[in-house]
């Protein structure tokens, strides 16, 4: 048989910076070779009690730098079963016990170098397997005596074969728990019922008291609790059993009021509908509040200024101006009936702008878009479209009235010829706060107060209407750099609207007067173009009136069509409209 010369592997150092472990001078354990017939005659607990054990750690590694050391001769097999139980008690070299990691950090590798290790359960030790190459005869491994074969021969308790082989229903024991010591568990210990393991508690999964113990402790703790009996546990009550995830719940049930005498509270009402910013109950206590309030200041101011009137100084102020003063001669008398129809146009118009106008400013999502036929990135809502169609055809109408009134002369009546227009005018305002109102003819002359107002109105707010919603309109240049660093949006869109709060101011005091001095004296100059200087003659004409109330009538028309179903197919001569 041949023999071969064997080297200790050598595996991580034991310290960091360390040299590989072992150190390379150390000799490895001796090979001992043994015939199957010995191997299974020899009691292997003799062998591990009194063989020691060499400090030797077999590694995984082998360093390929590190010399093979010397290793050590077997001595020769022996060729019968007698020779080998004779020779193997007190020849045999010693068993070499692979020693691993430490089992605390810090400490010595396990098992401890003087401790003995029990042989793997059904299997012999490598260093006593058999040489393959030794032939052993059948008849020798046949005549060998086996320990279970003979039911004469008793097996030591001592053996760690018999002991590593648990019975049904025994506990398996393992390495001694102190150095020297009996197998762990003890061999009275009895298998702890099974039982579904606990679910781990939640102080343990986050790292509780038992979250820094080994796994070593660990198992040998479970041992030790499995050899005590376990208490019973008492049943839980019924109520504290909690339902399964997939159970149906039950309804809730009514709880009854702790005091029979307590009321339940009852359900919330729904908040009330509003309009702008008040609801309708609000709205009415504004109206009254802010109507008393108005006509107490109203009852005041009459009193104040009927009292100032009295007076001898401002007896003499309304003498000299009287509310009016003399047109330039050659000025015109009457209305022709351009001026009526221009008059009604205007007033049909201006009520149409205004509507759609505040529905520009509170529309969200408009019903229909129109765009464009020539330019297709011009598109807008089909109320702004509207909108701008009606101030086209407003500033149409006014340019033409404006035209007529240079060529006939009527701009006298409207534009001040005379620096007396402002004493006259605050004159007039004296007389309508104090209720006796200034006798005119408006048919011949209109009181200085009206002038002003008429003014202001054609060539004032009229044009900065006009100038504010071109500026905002899509005709408006967009690439005008310097135009519109000039004359920005924003100047616009905070003149506009003012604007158009003055035009609502002037028809509602205008309609007001007209109504208040003289209603169809009034109404047959603006509407028949009936008058006299004589303010008797036309006392009783009443076709102002009714050509007025038809004025009304058509424009309460317009104002209700004014829907998309009406307004797109007009919009559609000029351009496409879609519908969203």
């Amino acid at each position: 048989m041949a023999t071969y010369a064997r080297s200790v592997r050598r595996g991580l150092p034991r310290a960091t910076g360390g040299d590989p472990w072992p150190p390379a001078t150390e000799a490895p354990a001796p090979v001992i070779e043994v015939p199957v017939a010995d191997a299974a005659a020899t009691p292997l607990a003799d062998e591990a009690a009194e063989t020691p054990t060499a400090d030797v750690v077999a590694t995984r590694t082998e360093s390929a730098t590190t010399p093979p050391a010397e290793s050590a001769t077997p001595a020769p097999a022996s060729t019968t079963a007698g020779d080998a139980a004779a020779a193997h008690p007190a020849s045999a070299p010693a068993i070499a016990t692979r020693r691993g990691l430490p089992r605390i950090p810090g400490g010595e590798p396990w098992p401890p170098a003087r401790t003995g290790q029990a042989p793997t359960e059904g299997a012999a030790p490598a260093e006593h397997r058999p040489d393959p190459e030794v032939a052993t005869p059948a008849s020798t491994a046949a005549s060998a005596p086996h320990p279970a074969d003979d039911p004469g021969t008793a097996t030591p308790e001592s053996t760690p074969v018999a002991a590593s082989i648990p019975a049904a229903g025994a506990v398996r024991r393992g390495l001694p728990r102190a150095a020297g010591g009996d197998a762990w568990p003890p061999a009275e210990t009895t298998p702890a019922p099974r039982t579904p393991p606990p679910s781990p508690s939640r102080e343990t999964a986050r790292g509780g008291p038992d979250s820094d113990l080994t796994p070593q402790s660990r198992r040998a703790g479970a041992v030790s609790a499995s050899s005590e009996p376990e208490p019973t546990p008492e049943p839980a009550p019924a109520a504290s059993t909690p339902a399964a995830p997939d159970a149906p719940r039950a309804p809730l049930a009514e709880r009854p009021l702790a005091h029979a005498g307590v009321a339940r509270r009852p359900d919330p009402k729904p908040d009330p509908a509003r309009i702008g910013p008040f609801t309708k109950a609000q709205w009415a206590g504004v109206v009254v509040l802010g109507g008393g309030a108005v006509l107490y200041v109203a009852a005041m101011a009459v009193l104040a200024v009927r009292w100032i009137l009295s007076l001898e100084p401002l007896q003499d102020f309304l003498t000299t101006y009287p509310g009016e003063y003399h047109l330039p001669e050659g000025a015109p008398v009457g209305f022709p009936a351009w001026l009526n129809w221009s008059h009604f146009l205007n007033a049909f118009f201006i009520v149409l702008i205004i509507r759609t106008g505040l529905q520009v400013r509170s529309e969200k999502r408009p019903a229909a878009m129109w765009i464009s036929k020539k330019d297709r990135k011009r598109r807008m809502s089909l109320t702004l479209w509207l909108h701008q169609a009606l101030d086209i055809l407003w500033l149409a109408n006014g340019l033409v009235f404006v035209v007529l009134l240079f060529v006939t002369g009527q701009w006298m009546r409207v534009i001040p010829t005379s620096w007396e227009v402002f004493p006259n005018a605050l004159s007039a305002a004296l007389q309508y706060v104090s209720l006796d109102w200034p006798t005119e003819n408006g048919w011949v002359n209109y009181n200085a107060l009206q002038q002003l107002a008429y003014f202001a109105t054609i060539f004032i707010a009229a044009p900065l209407a006009a100038i504010t919603g071109y500026r905002m309109s899509a005709v408006w240049p967009k690439q005008a750099t310097t135009l519109n660093k000039l004359y920005p949006v924003e100047w616009a869109r905070k003149l506009h609207f003012p604007t158009m709060i003055y035009f609502v101011l002037f028809i509602v005091v205008h309609v007001a007067l007209v109504l208040s001095t003289g209603a169809l004296r009034n109404l047959g100059h603006m509407y028949a173009a009936t008058g006299s200087v004589d303010p008797e003659a036309y006392a009783d004409n009443w076709t102002g009136f009714w050509l007025f109330a038809l004025s009304i009538a058509v424009t309460v028309a317009a104002y209700v069509a004014m829907r998309p179903l009406v307004v797109a197919p007009i919009a559609r001569l000029f351009g496409e409209v879609k519908s969203r």
